[in-house]
């Protein structure tokens, strides 16, 4: 495995505490699912003064889901049309994430990154504040499933899709 989709976040919404609480998380979840021998890093955008993009903060590739199967063979091929499905974006303990239309649906996945893996401006937060707030600012959602309630080529970004907001509760 040398990819997975997070089972959980550590409880205080998009306040990951930072990049390292971030990798700390996913090094953990690794930890638990038996594949924590190698360094884990958190696919996250972040903002502002010495932004990092995500894609340079996950290596080369290929990625492998828990089951062993390439979801993609390198940093191009994640992000375009790569083979991350509903079947394929697996959790650490090899689990399909509900996605759109399954009750519930937990389809979102927090990347603060656009399309093509780089972060936004700094003019307009899309990382809840570098990911170290639960309270204040946007983060940007791509969909696990690569599906949403519009059809639109937008809903089907695994890692840029829309914003966090409303009902969402912001970050």
């Amino acid at each position: 495995m040398s990819f997975f989709v997070t089972s959980e976040g550590p409880g205080k919404g998009a306040d990951l505490g930072g990049l390292a609480g971030a990798d700390k998380h996913c090094q953990q979840l690794a930890q638990s699912a038996g594949a924590g021998a190698k360094t884990w890093h958190a696919y996250l955008s972040t903002q502002g003064a010495g932004a990092v993009n995500g894609r340079d903060r996950i290596g080369n590739g290929p990625w492998m889901n828990a089951k062993g199967v390439v979801v993609a063979t390198g940093v191009e091929d994640l992000h375009s049309a790569n083979n991350l499905t509903k079947q394929t974006a697996l959790t650490e303990k090899g689990d399909v994430v509900n996605g759109y239309g399954d009750k519930p649906n937990r389809h979102d996945v927090v990347t603060g990154s656009q399309r093509d893996g780089t972060a936004f401006a700094a003019d307009k937060d899309m990382t809840c504040k570098n990911w170290t707030s639960s309270t204040a600012g946007s983060a940007m959602l791509g969909h696990a499933d690569r599906k949403g309630p519009r059809e639109d080529d937008v809903m089907h970004s695994w890692n840029s899709s829309y914003p966090s907001r409303g009902a969402e509760g912001g970050c």
